[in-house]
């Protein structure tokens, strides 16, 4: 997983926006959180006109609790976008929906988190339309998934950002790729460096030491 430790989030003010006073809703029974806190890390990507018989995108996204994937997604979206912003943030949308939905179970289940949950993209428009008070929209039909994602940034609920193509990982659940192009992107996250026989010898030579 690309390290995110040192990654640039800005903080915006939302007082003067729609968005003004939008908090977090979360149960009143929540247990008290115990253990070592958890980051929650996410990844989003959309490819457009995926579908070469009806031309609709893919989105894909990868969810990491600390440095471990747990969950990933990818699906065809349900409508046919005509341009890459309509795709990326139909899929960040998405992407923000997941990652409520995941903040809720880790908080139900009473793990500390650490901080809001990072989501990052490599699409700069959607990234700066979520995060910019400013900003604006000039396609109607993206409307709710536009304000859906804005609004729960304007509340805390989690942290977006850009991030290059090349190193995003969710790239390999979006789009059709040789080997050569995706194994750079897989490698940093595997459990294992090397052949994953060498596991089951580790692990013979403690039992041999042991008897």
């Amino acid at each position: 997983m690309p390290d995110v430790s040192d990654h640039p989030f800005l903080d915006y003010d939302w007082s003067n926006s729609p968005y003004a006073g939008a908090r977090e809703e979360l149960p009143s029974d929540l247990p008290i959180a115990r253990g070592k806190p958890v980051l929650m890390t996410s990844f989003v990507d959309a490819n457009l006109c995926h579908d070469l018989l009806s031309e609709r995108s893919v989105t894909g996204v990868l969810h990491f609790l600390n440095k471990t994937p747990v969950d990933w997604f990818s699906k065809k979206q349900n409508t046919v976008e005509t341009a890459t912003f309509g795709s990326e943030n139909n899929a960040a949308r998405a992407a923000v929906e997941q990652i409520k939905a995941n903040k809720l179970t880790l908080l139900q289940l009473g793990v500390p988190l650490q901080g809001a949950p990072i989501l990052l993209g490599d699409n700069k428009s959607v990234v700066d339309s979520g995060t910019q008070p400013h900003g604006k929209l000039h396609k109607r039909h993206l409307m709710l998934s536009y304000h859906f994602v804005r609004e729960n940034i304007a509340a805390g609920v989690l942290r977006f950002a850009f991030i290059r193509g090349p190193t995003n990982p969710a790239d390999t659940l979006s789009k059709h790729w040789a080997y050569s192009a995706v194994w750079p992107l897989i490698r940093p996250i595997l459990f294992w460096s090397g052949d994953t026989m060498d596991i089951l010898d580790q692990k013979k030579g403690v039992v041999d030491r042991e008897s």
